[in-house]
């Protein structure tokens, strides 16, 4: 019997990072157009990422399974 390996999910590769401490980062929603009706604070606090939801990881681990 052929052992096949895991393959990851290209989708989940190119919008998710893992950290070097194992967490799984994720970008801010709502920052990639129409963005000229927003405040300016409302783009600051959409700025950088955010660490997945308990609740997302285990999905997540599935689609990304070699990291």
């Amino acid at each position: 019997m052929k052992k096949f390996k895991q393959k990851t999910n290209s989708s989940a590769k190119k919008r998710f990072k893992i950290t070097g401490s194992g967490k799984i980062m994720r970008r801010k929603t709502g920052m990639r157009h129409l963005l000229s009706h927003r405040s300016a604070r409302t783009k600051i606090g959409k700025r950088g990422d955010v660490e997945v939801s308990s609740a997302s990881k285990d999905n997540l681990r599935v689609l990304l399974p070699g990291l």
